[in-house]
């Protein structure tokens, strides 16, 4: 299983937010590169980075910030946040992303998602993010009345690379990751799935790892790193990455 340390970026700044809320966000840094390269020191052989501005304005909007972690992090990036067409897609992966992660395009404008994973095969992740069972979109400010499963399904045989599940409600708050949610989604689908939202510590990593048979491929873990209160290389030694 992967353990992917988050980088999340809000005016050019390493943030976490409280439940996608941008009105509560807490500062880790002002360096994003030098955090990727502390995270590689730790032994992360991927990445995972959100433009949280770029998921509300529609298009990327920390470009610079992005670019930095690029020529710094040795490993594999996967970038999300406003990328929602196929100029887009197309630009981030010839400067060296790794995988895209598309949210909110992936329910409004499935066609393009799926016209970019076979263009680009195993190159595209598809959040799907949940409220209460239901995807949210734009930044996770709109919930629509689309059950996380049936939307995962609309995916399974366009090329995409994996599922990024995040659990809103439980999202920065430490409060644990929701494991059964995670593998309930893994089962219901043949497409493989990140888990995302409320890694406390490292008895979330153990539970996790212990379905990677089932389709979990990894995890995304922020806060609790931030705040210490997980080790990047014991995690990824639990994970057996």
């Amino acid at each position: 299983m992967i353990v992917f340390p988050a980088i999340d970026l809000k005016n050019g700044e390493v943030v976490r937010l409280a439940e996608g809320d941008m009105d509560r966000a807490t500062v880790y840094g002002d360096n994003p590169a030098a955090q990727a390269m502390l995270f590689a020191g730790a032994g992360a052989s991927h990445l995972h980075v959100v433009d949280l501005d770029g998921a509300f304005a529609g298009e990327s909007r920390n470009r610079d910030a992005v670019e930095g972690i690029l020529k710094a992090f040795p490993g594999k990036m996967q970038l999300g946040g406003g990328i929602r067409d196929r100029i887009a897609v197309e630009g981030w992966l010839a400067l060296g992303v790794d995988r895209i992660v598309i949210g909110s395009a992936a329910l409004k404008n499935p066609d393009f998602v799926k016209e970019a994973a076979r263009a680009n095969p195993q190159c595209i992740v598809v959040a799907v993010d949940a409220r209460d069972g239901m995807v949210a979109t734009e930044g996770w400010a709109e919930v629509s009345d689309v059950p996380v499963a049936d939307m995962a399904r609309r995916f399974e045989d366009a090329g995409v690379a994996s599922l990024l599940f995040t659990d809103i409600g439980r999202d920065g708050l430490l409060k644990g990751c929701n494991v059964a949610a995670t593998l309930d989604l893994a089962r219901a689908t043949d497409l493989p799935v990140i888990a995302s939202g409320g890694v406390a510590g490292m008895e979330d990593i153990h539970a996790l790892a212990a379905h990677a048979g089932e389709g979990i491929e990894g995890v995304i873990t922020g806060r609790a790193l931030y705040e210490g209160r997980l080790d990047l290389a014991e995690a990824i030694g639990a994970a057996g990455t």
